[in-house]
């Protein structure tokens, strides 16, 4: 484990990627900030009361003196960030709807990524998915052809690296949001370094079965090599069939996939969020995630159970997003 993130720390040190935390106050943040800027690994802004974060960092016995603080009850460019979220809202929300709004600290550091004041956010320490994702959707959005963001855990064990989504997000994917999913989760694969090769899965192997569910995965795949033809990309497949040779071999042997598929996109969020945890506690991988994709800058949610090592690898993370 320690070697994937030395890995990525040397991408991103010394490259000033600023990553805006919103939860200032919260302990897990500033003690995992304190080390982040002692490594020299990014910029951290943290939102919330200047002498307040300070104090409470002296309390700690941490310091969090390369982190930069930005209050939004004083910042001086207040005025610009509530025109800039008008604009952006398209007349959904008035001036005064707005300045509320940027007093909370996700829409607030949620703007300054969108404004270039940033390059990525973490939150969710303190807060729930929903608090953390809503302003990223309607603020930075997604991605040109791509609907919906997705959530992806990169599995590892020893020198073992897969990636598994949608594992976090979307319930219910159609055959359209399948093909997005898998598209995106190839390019997070090579931010690990990890050469893609993509396993639609279901319960059925190159029409083995026939269902409403095993057509929408087929469909999914058709749609993917539309969108990107030079991807290795396959299904839909048994988890076998994707990932053991010789099953590979007896139920599809024609395939680009050979059984040596190391992106698995699950046909929905039930199936993924079950797999992928069959695989942390059964086999002994570690999930890292959830990891946010298909917006148009980085911002990942933690979980409110998390620890100080769970900030830093996710800060980690989101700066090497930002970086690509």
């Amino acid at each position: 484990m320690a070697d994937i993130f030395a890995a990525l720390k040397n991408k991103i040190s010394g490259k000033n990627i600023k990553i805006v935390f919103p939860e200032g106050l919260d302990e897990r943040i500033l003690t995992a900030v304190s080390r982040l800027t002692e490594e020299n690994l990014l910029q951290p802004i943290l939102i919330g009361d200047e002498t307040e974060i300070e104090e409470k960092a002296k309390s700690l016995n941490i310091s969090v003196a390369g982190a930069k603080i930005y209050n939004p009850a004083n910042y001086s460019g207040i005025e610009e960030l509530v025109q800039s979220f008008v604009e952006r809202r398209n007349g959904k929300v008035t001036e005064e709807e707005a300045r509320k709004l940027l007093l909370d600290e996700n829409y607030f550091g949620t703007m300054l990524v969108y404004k270039g004041e940033a390059d990525g956010l973490v939150s969710g320490a303190a807060h729930s998915t929903a608090d953390t994702v809503r302003p990223a959707l309607q603020i930075i959005k997604t991605k040109q052809n791509v609907k919906k963001t997705s959530g992806v855990f990169v599995m590892v064990r020893g020198e073992e690296k897969y990636i598994f989504a949608d594992c976090a997000i979307n319930i219910a994917p159609t055959s359209q949001e399948l093909a997005e999913i898998a598209i995106e989760s190839a390019k997070t694969a090579k931010m690990f370094d990890i050469d893609p090769r993509v396993a639609m899965l279901s319960f059925s192997t190159k029409g083995s079965a026939t269902s409403q569910e095993t057509e929408k995965v087929a469909k999914a795949v058709e749609l993917a090599k539309e969108m990107a033809p030079d991807l290795i990309l396959d299904g839909e497949f048994q988890f076998d069939a994707a990932f053991v040779p010789s099953v590979a071999e007896k139920k599809a042997p024609g395939s680009v996939i050979k059984g040596d598929a190391n992106v698995f996109i699950f046909p929905s969020l039930e199936a993924g969020n079950i797999g992928y945890k069959i695989a942390q506690r059964l086999g002994n991988f570690e999930a890292i995630g959830p990891i946010l994709q298909g917006l148009n800058a980085p911002v990942n949610d933690l979980s409110r159970g998390c620890n100080a090592e769970d900030v830093y690898k996710l800060a980690i993370i989101t700066a090497l997003q930002a970086l690509a």
